[in-house]
C-alpha cells in the first residue's frame, strides 16, 4: 500500500520524504555498526532524527561517512513497502533482529490498534508512516546530516542516553542550500554565542548550572523592560507586590503544586526542624496576601504584579542558556474577581499582550488549553473558566486553536506562541482561569448581601520569564536592540584629537538625555567604525573639522547605506523620537 501524494509540495510530502530518509539514515548507521540499537526516527520541524544506542560515541566528524552510506542506499533504487501484521508476528520479527527499543515500543500500541512494517531492500523498521514511494524519489543532493546529540531514552533521565543523529531533507538542492543559509543565520544570533561576544550575560557551572548572571549591558535591557512593564501595569491599575523567595512546604502542599510538580520543585532546607522551599512559582504568596485583609466586593477587582524570582529544577541536559535556566524571574500577575468580571478581566490581559508582542515586532498564535487528565475541580468549575476564556477571545477577535488537555492542574488556559524575526515558534504569554486555588487556601469576600464569597483567580505572565524573553529578543533582534533598550545606541567618533572637545561635549548632552554613549578616538577611524558595528552601535556620530564648526555629526546608521549630516539638535530629536515611540528602525524616514 503506498500514500498518493504530490510528491513535490505540501507539508504532507515533506513530512514523509524526511521520514522516509530517517529510515535510510538508520539504515546506513546499521551498515557501519552492526551491533547498534535502534530507537525512534521521527519527522520533525525542518528534517528529522534518530535515536540509537551505539558501541561508541559518534562525532560531528562521522556524519559524512554515514551520509555516503546513506547515497549508496539510495542508488540501489529500492520502494518503500508496507506490511501489516498480527502481533505475534510482529513480535518475532523483532526478536530475529534483536533490537530491544522496537520491543518496548510494540508493546505500547494498543491491542486491537494495526501493526505496521516498512521496508526498502534489506532494512525493515517497525512504522506507521507516512513514506514516500520510492528511494529513487530522495535526491542524493538534497539532505544534510546536520549533529549529534545525547537524549535519553523516552526522555527519561533514568534511562540509559542514546546517541541522536539530526539531519534535514528536502525535495530539491536548492531548497537545502536555502535552509542550510537560514541555518547560519540562527547560528550567527544565538543568543548564547552573542551573549559572549557582546559580554551579555555569563553561566558558571561552579556557581551553579542554570543560573543567569546578567552583565551591565543585558542588566540595561532588562531594567528599560520592568519599568516599561511597571508603567504598562499602573496604566492598568495593577499593584506592586514582593512576597519572599522561601515557604514552608505546606504551603506547596496546600497549594497542590508539591503534589502534581514534585520533581520540578528543589528539595528541602530544614528551618527550625521545618521544611522549607525555595518558591516555585508566585502564585501562592499573592493568595496570602490577599488573604491577610476581609475584602468586600466593592474591592475587586484586586490585580497584584510582582517580577518574582523562582526556582525550578530542569534536568543538566535540557539547561540551554538564558532559554532553559533553574532559576529565573517571571512577570506575574494575579487578578482576584467575581465571577461576573472575569471576562471583562481577561479581555483587559489580552488587550496587554497585545500592546507587548506587537511593540517587538512579534506575530502570535493563541491556543486554548483545557483540562489535563489530572485536575483538581468540578466539570462544571472547568466548564465556566473554559466559557470565560472562549467569550474574552471572541470579544477580542481573537482566534483560538484548540490544545485539548494542555492546561494546568488548577484551571484552563490561553497560552501565545510567538513567532520571531526567522519565523521560529516560541513558548509565549499565558492567562489562566483558577477557580481551585482560592478553594484551597479558603480566600473570600463579602457579597452585597454580606453573604461571603469565592473569588475567581486569574493568574498571566506575558514575558513568562524575563530570561527566555530576553534570550529570545537577542535572537529575534539579532542583538541590534531598539533605541529605547539598546544598552549603546551611540558611538560619537572624533576624527582628529582636535574634535575631542565637541565631542566630548555631544556625549554629554546625550548623557543628560538619557542615552549611554560611547566615545571612541583611540585609533584609525576606520577601525573605531567598524569596532562599533560588531559592538552593536547603530548610531555612529563621526565630527571632522567641518562638523565642529557648525555644530554638525556626520551619521552612520546601521542597515542605512548612505551617510546623513545633522545638526545636534537634529540628532538629538532623532534619537527621542524613536525611544519614545519604541521604533523598531534606526533609519531618519519610514522604512
Amino acid at each position: 500500500m503506498s500514500l498518493s501524494f504530490d510528491p513535490q509540495s505540501g507539508p504532507t510530502s515533506l513530512h514523509a520524504l524526511r521520514h522516509s530518509v530517517s529510515h535510510i539514515m538508520a539504515d546506513a548507521v546499521l551498515r557501519l555498526f552492526p551491533e547498534a540499537k535502534v530507537a525512534i526516527g521521527p519527522p520533525i520541524d525542518h528534517g528529522f532524527y534518530y535515536d540509537f544506542e551505539l558501541p561508541r560515541a559518534l562525532t560531528d566528524e562521522d556524519l559524512p561517512l554515514i551520509e555516503d552510506e546513506m547515497r549508496k542506499i539510495l542508488g540501489a533504487g529500492n520502494d518503500f513497502t508496507r506490511t501489516t501484521m498480527t502481533r505475534e508476528q510482529a513480535v518475532a520479527r523483532i526478536s530475529e533482529s534483536d533490537q530491544p527499543y522496537k520491543v518496548e515500543l510494540l508493546d505500547d500500541i494498543p491491542d486491537g490498534e494495526e501493526i505496521s512494517f516498512y521496508d526498502h531492500g534489506t532494512w525493515s523498521d517497525l512504522c506507521e508512516g507516512p513514506h514516500v514511494e520510492s528511494t529513487k524519489q530522495i535526491r542524493y543532493d538534497a539532505f544534510k546530516l546536520l549533529s549529534v546529540a545525547g537524549a535519553y531514552w523516552r526522555g527519561d533521565s533514568e534511562n540509559k542516553m542514546l546517541t541522536r543523529v539530526y539531519g534535514t531533507a528536502w525535495w530539491h538542492k536548492k531548497d537545502l542550500k536555502k535552509y542550510m543559509v537560514y541555518l547560519e543565520e540562527v547560528q550567527q544570533r544565538d543568543h548564547r554565542k552573542l551573549g559572549r561576544e557582546l559580554n551579555l550575560f555569563s553561566l558558571h557551572a561552579e556557581y551553579g548550572a542554570g543560573l543567569v548572571f546578567w552583565h551591565q549591558k543585558l542588566g540595561y535591557v532588562r531594567r528599560q523592560l520592568e519599568q516599561w512593564w511597571w508603567d504598562l501595569h499602573h496604566q492598568r491599575e495593577y499593584w506592586p507586590v514582593y512576597t519572599p523567595h522561601v515557604a514552608s512546604e505546606n504551603v506547596f502542599i496546600q497549594s497542590g503544586h508539591l503534589e502534581n510538580y514534585a520533581d520540578m520543585i528543589w528539595a528541602p532546607m530544614d528551618v527550625d526542624g521545618r521544611p522549607y522551599r525555595v518558591k516555585p512559582m508566585n502564585c501562592p504568596g499573592h493568595v496570602t496576601i490577599f488573604n491577610s485583609t476581609r475584602h468586600s466586593y466593592r474591592d475587586l477587582p484586586i490585580r497584584m504584579a510582582e517580577l518574582g524570582s523562582v526556582y525550578r529544577y530542569e534536568p543538566s541536559g535540557t539547561l540551554h542558556g538564558m532559554l532553559r535556566v533553574r532559576g529565573f524571574t517571571q512577570d506575574d500577575a494575579h487578578i482576584f474577581c467575581t465571577p461576573e468580571q472575569l471576562a471583562d478581566e481577561i479581555v483587559d490581559v489580552l488587550k496587554l499582550v497585545h500592546t507587548i508582542l506587537s511593540t517587538f515586532g512579534y506575530s502570535y498564535t493563541a491556543y486554548l488549553a483545557t483540562r489535563p487528565e489530572k485536575y483538581l475541580g468540578t466539570d462544571e468549575i472547568w466548564g465556566h473558566a473554559i466559557s470565560a476564556l472562549v467569550d474574552a477571545a471572541e470579544r477580542q477577535e481573537l482566534k483560538l486553536e484548540d490544545d485539548p488537555g494542555g492546561g494546568v492542574f488548577y484551571g484552563p488556559k490561553i497560552d501565545f506562541k510567538i513567532k520571531d524575526a526567522l519565523g521560529r515558534e516560541w513558548q509565549g504569554p499565558t492567562v489562566q482561569v483558577d477557580f481551585n486555588l482560592p478553594d484551597r487556601f479558603d480566600i473570600q469576600y463579602n457579597d452585597a448581601d454580606n453573604a461571603l464569597k469565592r473569588p475567581v483567580m486569574v493568574h498571566r505572565a506575558i514575558f513568562g520569564s524575563l530570561e527566555r524573553f530576553v534570550g529570545g529578543l537577542i535572537e529575534h533582534f539579532a542583538a541590534w536592540f531598539p533605541v529605547w533598550l539598546c544598552p549603546m545606541p551611540v558611538a560619537v567618533l572624533p576624527i582628529t584629537d582636535d574634535q575631542l572637545d565637541p565631542a566630548k561635549e555631544l556625549r554629554s548632552k546625550l548623557m543628560a538625555r538619557g542615552f549611554n554613549v560611547e566615545l571612541s578616538y583611540d585609533g584609525p577611524l576606520r577601525k573605531r567604525v567598524r569596532d562599533s558595528e560588531v559592538n552593536k552601535i547603530p548610531y555612529m556620530a563621526v565630527i571632522g573639522e567641518r562638523e565642529a564648526e557648525n555644530g554638525q555629526v556626520s551619521l552612520r546608521i546601521h542597515g542605512v547605506k548612505q551617510q546623513v549630516t545633522l545638526t545636534i539638535d537634529e540628532f538629538i530629536a532623532l534619537l527621542e523620537e524613536k525611544r519614545s515611540s519604541k521604533s523598531l528602525t534606526y533609519g531618519i524616514d519610514a522604512e
